[in-house]
């Protein structure tokens, strides 16, 4: 028996697996809950199987929506390629380009790239997600994102190609009526008595803090926040929330730069791609562009 399944159908699937949720799904995909419903259950009755559970809220994958997982995604990826290689037969660079973004980097770095970008190439339709760096790394392993633009992961990925283009020096910084303002050189046990308002402990920034305490076993006082975007951090540090670690190009007078003796923090941003991705002609023509702004 043949089976002919529908790419919409797949790719609400995909949706719903690596969100667990179906309104988040339907807020990617543009589309209604009912809508994502009614395409995941006729991909069930096409395939006489269930490939969630769906116990309250809380969504997974059955065994039999495990198996179809990687099956979906090269599915999906052998569609897009032939459909760009078709495309690709002109010498006109058009078609929809999908990037993912950090939105530190997404609005203090990216600005000017996609700026030149849209101008130059206004036959490519250009879809710019902004998601946590961590994310994108995984969108772009599975491949299901051709090309992000994020902090680049401290250790290098077999199947990831990254390059650098920005380097990030990071700061120590407070609100300006901070205790820590009086001292004119601190170290980071000075830093361990008062509370941090950091992102995740699971984002590359916040493991890069982290590690600096731990190699030092000094215990790290943090307070939750829901929010990784920096923008956010960088106000609770204002209004005095604690201290914490920003990019340099984000202080200003709202804030106190600290002086830690021997420990000046910094990571990468760059551009990440697939290894065994073949690269469409708009994302070439991007990377070319982003190369030569920075």
């Amino acid at each position: 028996m043949v089976i002919h399944m529908d790419t919409n159908h797949l790719k609400s699937f995909l949706a719903v697996a690596e969100l667990a949720s179906f309104s988040e799904a339907a807020e990617k995909l543009f589309l209604t809950q009912p809508a994502i419903s009614k395409r995941i259950a006729a991909l069930e009755e096409q395939l006489h199987c269930k490939l969630f559970n769906r116990i309250g809220r809380h969504i997974s994958l059955t065994q039999e929506g495990e198996r179809l997982l990687p099956r979906a995604r090269e599915i999906l990826i052998s569609v897009e390629q032939t459909e760009r290689d078709i495309r690709e037969g002109t010498d006109s660079i058009s078609g929809n380009l999908e990037i993912m973004t950090s939105h530190h980097v997404g609005l203090h770095r990216l600005p000017p790239v996609l700026k030149t970008f849209v101008n130059e190439y206004p036959d490519v339709t250009l879809n710019v997600q902004f998601v946590d760096s961590e994310f994108a790394h995984q969108s772009v392993l599975h491949g299901e994102t051709e090309l992000a633009v994020v902090t680049l992961a401290p250790l290098p990925e077999e199947n990831i190609v990254s390059k650098r283009i920005w380097h990030d020096p990071l700061v120590f910084v407070c609100p300006t009526d901070h205790p820590l303002c009086s001292k004119d050189s601190l170290t980071l046990e000075d830093l361990s008595t008062h509370h941090a308002v950091l992102p995740g402990l699971n984002t590359y920034t916040g493991k890069l803090v982290a590690e600096l305490f731990q190699r030092q076993h000094l215990r790290l006082d943090t307070r939750s926040t829901s929010s990784n975007y920096l923008e956010t951090i960088k106000m609770l540090i204002s209004i005095g929330m604690g201290w914490s670690v920003l990019p340099a190009s984000m202080v200003d007078n709202s804030l106190h730069i600290l002086t830690i003796d021997d420990h000046r923090p910094a990571r990468d941003l760059g551009l990440i791609f697939h290894r065994k991705r073949h690269l469409s002609k708009a994302a070439r023509a991007f990377v070319d562009a982003l190369l030569k702004e920075c």
